[in-house]
């Protein structure tokens, strides 16, 4: 009888796997289309610093950040501009001399034609210019950490984007597995229903059950679809570009806090940035007291002048020549405002120490959190490792029983969920843990941006 039993048992479960195949792979073609790429973790990240909009947009900053940091915007180059002026005038006039008859002149017509090159330069403001200069240079430099900072950002959602589909893909997996348990679990029951030795509510029960994993099923595959969207998105490539990727999440699993640490201090975009305003702030001092100098400027010009009139005591006149000198002033008296401007400037450079501070006390909480979930996550993925074996073993007996009829559906169904979730959890704990060490590599500007 056992014999016959599985017989029947393997020719319905075949039936029922044949319908479902047919019916997944249906489902699979309508959502992803017939081929598909396998896409490794390192051609995402490569696509993603080529197509990334907030990637180009940093970038383009730093170009506008290199193209201001020169000289000439500092103030250190002289100014040369030119002029021409084209005009004249019609009048009519009358003139009544001391001696003899008015002198009557109408539409008297003069003209006035002038041009020239005017030179300044600036050859001292108290060291202003050259404060201007580093200031210019340090706002480039963070604009080249604000586009780094950028790239670490965007390669850690392209790793957890990935990995997120990796686990989404697992889910699938598992979900499938579900799905075949409970078709041999309803194939069972049907077969015992036929051979006199179940009931009508074992099968129905069973079926429920057979659709509630299927609901489950095809909630994962969505999940995974949705996940794989958002990958493209990062990636900037069509929404519904069809890709595979991996089956299996590698974390790291011997990273050191210390070294984590180190490399932060030294590397992590914010701490950097923090130093670099810090910098900025002591540069505007700077340049704020070179005020109370003497500014000394160089001037000279070439001019060119023709002008006719006919009511004037010369008819024409003309003039051309080269004007030269220097120009010094000295700022006496503003109403105190430039005690005002240093007090403030001083003020600025304590809060940007303050923010120093505070930014790597910041990162190092952010680094210590990220490691201690880090660490649990990893011990975790080894219990629930065990876990999963465990239940799996639960289930196989559990599964020989009820074919024997020595246990209740009940029990065959709660060592399924009891092996669904130790699966599952393995996988989130899997994720979390591959999630803390992006966090930890990106806190510590150490990301390898080609994996």
């Amino acid at each position: 009888m056992p014999i016959v039993l599985n017989k029947k048992l393997y020719t319905q479960k075949n039936k029922m796997s044949k319908k479902l195949k047919i019916f997944i792979l249906l489902l699979s073609l309508s959502l992803t289309g017939f081929a598909q790429e396998q896409l490794s973790l390192q051609e995402a990240i490569t696509i993603a610093l080529q197509n990334n909009y907030d990637i180009k947009i940093s970038k383009n900053q730093v170009d506008m950040a290199k193209n201001n940091a020169n000289i000439g915007n500092a103030g250190m180059l002289p100014n040369l501009s030119g002029s021409y002026t084209n005009g004249g005038s019609i009048q009519n006039t009358r003139q009544t001399p001391a001696t003899g008859p008015d002198r009557v002149i109408t539409g008297a017509k003069s003209t006035n034609n002038s041009y020239g090159a005017d030179l300044n330069w600036t050859i001292f403001d108290g060291f202003s210019m050259f404060a201007n200069y580093d200031r210019l240079k340090e706002l480039q430099k963070q604009g080249e950490l604000n586009s780094r900072l950028t790239i670490l950002t965007t390669v850690a959602d392209v790793i957890t984007a990935y990995y997120d589909i990796v686990r989404q893909q697992q889910l699938v997996i598992a979900a499938d597995s579900a799905m075949d348990v409970s078709v041999l679990r309803t194939s069972i029951a049907k077969t015992k229903l036929q051979l006199g030795r179940g009931s009508k509510l074992d099968v129905l029960t069973a079926q429920v059950d057979y659709n509630t994993d299927t609901s489950n099923y095809l909630q994962s595959k969505n999940a995974l679809q949705v996940a794989k969207v958002r990958l493209n998105q990062l990636m900037v490539r069509d929404i519904g570009t069809p890709f595979s990727v991996v089956n299996n999440i590698d974390v790291d699993k011997g990273i050191l806090f210390s070294k984590m640490a180190e490399m932060a201090e030294q590397q992590n975009p914010n701490v950097q940035n923090a130093f670099i305003n810090q910098r900025i702030a002591s540069l505007n001092l700077k340049s704020i007291r070179g005020a109370r100098y003497p500014s000394v400027s160089l001037n000279s010009g070439y001019s060119r002048a023709n002008s006719t009139s006919p009511t004037g005591f010369n008819q024409k006149f003309a003039a051309n020549g080269l004007t030269y000198g220097v120009t010094a002033s000295i700022n006496l008296f503003n109403g105190f405002l430039q005690r005002q401007q240093e007090r403030n400037a001083k003020i600025e450079i304590n809060n940007s120490t303050l923010n120093l501070n505070k930014t790597k006390l910041d990162v190092n909480s952010q680094l210590l959190t990220a490691y201690e979930n880090y660490s649990t996550y990893l011990g975790l993925i080894k219990l629930e490792q065990r876990n999963v074996d465990i239940a799996k073993e639960n289930l196989d007996i559990t599964l020989a029983k009820y074919r024997l009829g020595s246990i209740a559906p009940l029990e065959l169904r709660e060592a399924q969920r009891n092996a669904i979730d130790a699966k599952n959890r393995f996988i989130e704990m899997q994720y979390q843990a591959k999630i803390a060490e992006t966090t930890l590599k990106e806190i510590s500007g150490n990301i390898n941006l080609s994996n």
